[in-house]
C-alpha cells in the first residue's frame, strides 16, 4: 500500500511533550525502514519546517539546521516521493475544493489531497480527521490503528 503522510505525524515525532510522541517516532522509523511507497508532498515539508521551528507552538522549537535535517533524512529514502504541481493542477484542484468547499484551514488539506489525486494516492497517515471530508481519501490514523 502506498500513502501520504500529513504534517502531523512528524511533527509529533519531533515533539518530546506530544503525548504522541513515543507512537509518532515509532511510526516514522517504521515509515523509514519500510519498503511501501510513501508520498511527502511539498505542503507537508513546508508545514514541518514552519511548525517545528515556531516558538509559539513547540515548547522547544527544533533550529532550521536541525528541522531541515530531519526532512533530508526521510526525503532522501528511496521508497520517500515528493512531487509537486503539475500543468493542469488548478484544475484538480478546483474538483477537490468542489467537494468540500475548503475555507481557512482546510484549504492546506485540500490543496493535499488533489496533490493525492494527481499522483494516483488514495490513503494519507494523519491525524487529522478533516481528510475525511473529501471523497475518496482513506485515512489512517497512525495514533488509533497498527501502521
Amino acid at each position: 500500500m502506498s500513502a501520504a503522510i500529513d504534517v502531523n505525524p512528524l511533527l509529533y515525532a519531533s515533539d518530546a511533550s506530544s503525548p504522541f510522541h513515543d507512537a509518532a517516532r515509532a511510526f516514522v522509523e517504521r515509515v523509514a525502514t519500510g519498503r511501501e511507497l510513501v508520498y511527502v508532498f511539498w505542503p507537508t515539508v513546508m508545514a514541518y519546517l514552519r511548525i517545528a521551528t515556531h516558538p509559539w507552538i513547540f515548547e522547544h522549537p527544533l533550529s532550521s539546521r536541525d528541522a531541515t535535517a530531519n526532512l533530508s533524512a526521510l526525503l532522501r529514502l528511496p521508497q520517500v516521493r515528493s512531487p509537486g504541481e503539475e500543468v493542469g493542477f488548478w484544475a484538480t484542484f478546483g474538483a477537490v475544493a468542489g467537494e468540500a468547499s475548503p475555507r481557512g484551514n482546510l484549504v492546506p488539506d485540500a490543496h493535499i489531497v488533489a496533490l493525492m489525486r494527481a499522483n494516483g494516492v488514495d490513503g494519507i497517515w494523519t491525524h487529522d480527521s478533516d481528510y475525511r471530508k473529501f471523497d475518496g481519501i482513506k485515512v489512517f490514523d497512525p495514533f488509533t490503528r497498527a501502521a
